[in-house]
């Protein structure tokens, strides 16, 4: 069945979100291995937060990007305030990939980060957005 006229931009920015978070995964690994010391800390950690957003928005592709920017940096701080627990590394133990995903250690710093990447991911969006033209059926 055809999708509707109505639900064919909300499929297009999740095909677009998802496209993105194709490209930030890989960059965002290379920049943790690549670049060193607190550089390759915040570069790493906002494009963490900059994925975060695009999961929230792929989830809630009508949200108001203000929202899901702050829902993403909150599952950061709640990931990074995980590892102020055994688990992540417990976790790691068991599963080594899941340190890429839930870190190993506290760092005050990577709040800011994190901050920085889900402003930025918000402002990439409202900045795409308002650049591509709008869908009128034709």
């Amino acid at each position: 069945m055809p999708a509707s006229r109505s639900s064919r931009p909300r499929t297009r920015r999740r095909l677009a979100l998802a496209c993105a978070g194709v490209y930030v995964v890989p960059v965002g690994l290379a920049s943790r291995f690549l670049l060193e010391g607190w550089t390759g800390d915040a570069v790493g950690g906002a494009l963490y937060a900059a994925l975060l957003y695009l999961l929230v928005a792929l989830v809630r592709p009508d949200g108001n990007r203000p929202t899901v920017a702050a829902v993403a940096w909150a599952l950061c701080c709640a990931v990074e305030l995980l590892q102020l627990t055994p688990v992540p590394r417990d976790l790691a133990a068991v599963f080594p990939p899941a340190a890429l995903v839930l870190g190993s250690t506290f760092v005050a710093t990577d709040l800011l980060a994190y901050a920085a990447g889900a402003l930025l991911a918000a402002l990439a969006d409202r900045a795409l957005s308002r650049s591509r033209p709008l869908d009128r059926g034709h």
